[in-house]
C-alpha cells in the first residue's frame, strides 16, 4: 500500500513517526503552514517557519525516504492578528519556490471580517502563482463556514476544481460535492473523522476527487491514521486500486496542478545547513 499524506504537520512531529510512516507506507506528504499554537509576534517568526518548511523539514523527511512538499499561508486564526497580518505581503517571494504546491491552509477559524480579507486575498495569490489552494473550513458551524468559503471562492479568479476544502465531514460533504471542488477529510481523535465514518462515506460518495489525510500536529493526532483508512477500506471489501486512488492518485492529481509535485525522493545531503538530524554525535 502506497500512501500520501495531503495535510499533516510534520514540525509539530518527531524522526520516530517519520520512521513509522514510511514501515506504514508513506511516501509522500504534504506539510500545510499553521497555528503553531504559541501566538507568533511578527512577520519573522512567519519567515522562520516557512524557511524551515522549505529546508530544514524536507531533509528530514528524506532521511527516512519520504518526499516531502508544504503549502504557504497566513492560517486564518492569525489573520485576526494585526501583528500577522503584513505577511500576507510576503507570501509572493515564498510562492514561487518549487517545493510549494499550493497556498495554505487559508479559510476561515472564526468567521470575522479579517478572516474573509485574507481568505479572498489568499485565493487571488493562488490564482496569480498558478497553484491550487487548500482551504480549511472552521472547526464551529462548519456549515455556515462552508456555504462562507464557497461564497468567496466564487467571487474569486480561482476555479473550483483548483480548491481543496479540507476538514469535511457528514454535515459539510452534499454542499462541498455540489461546489466542484475537491474534498479532504481528516482523520483526526475526538474532533474530526475516523477510519470507520470515513469509510461509510466513502461508501455513500465513492472515491472520486476526495483525499484523507491525518492532520497530525502538536496535539493529539496519529500520523498513521492514513494507513488505518486503508486497512478499513480493504475491511470492508473495497479494492487495492480504491485505496490506491484515494491514498495515492488523487492527492497526486490535485497537488500536481501546481506542476511541482515531485514524489520521486533522492538520497539527501548528510547535513543541512550545517546540521544533522542527529544529536549528541557526528
Amino acid at each position: 500500500m502506497r500512501i500520501f499524506d495531503p495535510h499533516i504537520h510534520m514540525t509539530s512531529r518527531t524522526t520516530d513517526d517519520y520512521q513509522a510512516m514510511h514501515t506504514a507506507g508513506i511516501r509522500a506528504l504534504v506539510e500545510p503552514a499553521f497555528w503553531l499554537g504559541q501566538p507568533r509576534t511578527s512577520p519573522a517568526s512567519f519567515h522562520d517557519y516557512f524557511d524551515a518548511l522549505l529546508g530544514w523539514e524536507p531533509f528530514r523527511a528524506a532521511q527516512y525516504g519520504i518526499a516531502h512538499h508544504c503549502t504557504i499561508a497566513l492560517n486564518p486564526k492569525e489573520a485576526n492578528d494585526p501583528r500577522c497580518t503584513p505577511v500576507l505581503e510576503e507570501l509572493p517571494r515564498y510562492l514561487v519556490k518549487d517545493s510549494v504546491v499550493a497556498v495554505g491552509e487559508i479559510g476561515y477559524d472564526s468567521m470575522t471580517p479579517a478572516e474573509d480579507t485574507a481568505l479572498a486575498a489568499q485565493l487571488q495569490l493562488a490564482a496569480e502563482h498558478g497553484l491550487p489552494a487548500l482551504v480549511h473550513t472552521p472547526h464551529r458551524d462548519k456549515l455556515a463556514g462552508l456555504h462562507r468559503t464557497l461564497d468567496v471562492i466564487r467571487e474569486s479568479d480561482l476555479p473550483p476544481e483548483r480548491v481543496l476544502l479540507d476538514h469535511l465531514n457528514e454535515t459539510t460533504v452534499e454542499h462541498a460535492t455540489d461546489s466542484g471542488c475537491w474534498l479532504g477529510f481528516s482523520i483526526y481523535p475526538d474532533t474530526k473523522m475516523d477510519e470507520d465514518r470515513m469509510v461509510t462515506l466513502l461508501r455513500t460518495h465513492g472515491t472520486e476527487k476526495i483525499l484523507v489525510n491525518s492532520a497530525a500536529d502538536w496535539g493529539k493526532s496519529d500520523p498513521l491514521a492514513t494507513r488505518r483508512v486503508g486497512d478499513a477500506m480493504l475491511t470492508a471489501g473495497f479494492t487495492d486500486d480504491d485505496v490506491d486512488q484515494v491514498l495515492w492518485r488523487n492527492p497526486i492529481t490535485f497537488y500536481g496542478l501546481s506542476g511541482r509535485l515531485q514524489v520521486d525522493t533522492t538520497p539527501p545531503p548528510p547535513l543541512h545547513q550545517g546540521n544533522s538530524i542527529l544529536r549528541g554525535g557526528e
